[in-house]
Order: structure tokens, then C-alpha cells, then sequence
């Protein structure tokens, strides 16, 4: 019994973890504004307008407290989001549940811990159609740190 609520502790442990292998994360030197500026920039150039910004950051610092903690996960984080309405069309046209991933989001942070560093970033997706919003997203980051 000790054995199994042991291997059921560790299983929940690790599914708390985020699984970096779906993310595709690039880290830059470039200030938090700097990265935030090319981002918009790379996203207007590519035709797109920017849907929102979640400032997820400023909302977990802000209620850390509330819900009974003291810990900060960023010192800055923001979340883009955006559409293609070309390639959307193309990807739901292929299989209609693909609305799931509508609209796409681009991360930007920089973590306490490492206040030099910025991160931008996305979630990869599905083999097929998926690939080629995860082709902009990717063009995007990188244009908006300057290695593309």
C-alpha cells in the first residue's frame, strides 16, 4: 500500500510540472520592452492584428497573496494573441476541431532568478496542417529577437 500511494505522490508530482517538450522557447538578452516592442512589430508586419494582451505576470504577482502565497513566478510575463485568417481557414479546412488552438499565443517573460534574460515562446503542435501555424509562430518569435 506504502508503495502504491508512493507511486501515485511522484505521478501527480511530475504531471505538476509543465512539459516543456510541447513549448519551443528562444532566450534573448534583449530587455523584456525591447522583445515586447519586435513582437508587436513582427506580428503587425506579417498582416496580423494582435487580438489581446494577457498580462499574466502582473496578474499572478497581484493576487499571490490572495490565494496564500508569497512566491513570484515573474518578474515580467505577458501573453500575444493573434490570428491568420488564411492559414486558420486552411487548418480547419483540413479538419474543423482544429478551432482548439484559435487563436495563437506568443509568451514573452523574464523569471527572477535570471532578470538578463527574456524568453519568448509558444506551444508546438500536431504533426500535419498544425505545422504551419506553428511555421508563423516560430517566424514571429524569431523575427521579434532578431535572428530571423
Amino acid at each position: 500500500m506504502r508503495a502504491l500511494l508512493s507511486a501515485f505522490a511522484m505521478l501527480a508530482a511530475t504531471t505538476a510540472i509543465a512539459d516543456t517538450s510541447t513549448m519551443i522557447t528562444y532566450t534573448t538578452s534583449d530587455s523584456f520592452e525591447d522583445v515586447i516592442f519586435g513582437l508587436e512589430n513582427a506580428i503587425i508586419d506579417e498582416g496580423l492584428v494582435i487580438e489581446g494582451v494577457s498580462h499574466v505576470g502582473d496578474m499572478l504577482e497581484r493576487t499571490k497573496a490572495d490565494v496564500g502565497s508569497d512566491i513570484t513566478l515573474f518578474s515580467k510575463a505577458d501573453t500575444y494573441s493573434f490570428c491568420s485568417a488564411k492559414i486558420s481557414r486552411d487548418v480547419m479546412e483540413a479538419d474543423p476541431m482544429n478551432i482548439v488552438f484559435c487563436p495563437y499565443d506568443i509568451f514573452v517573460i523574464v523569471l527572477p532568478d535570471k532578470p538578463d534574460e527574456t524568453k519568448i515562446g509558444f506551444r508546438s503542435f500536431p504533426e500535419g496542417e498544425m505545422k504551419k501555424v506553428e511555421a508563423l509562430l516560430d517566424r514571429i518569435a524569431k523575427t521579434a529577437i532578431g535572428i530571423e
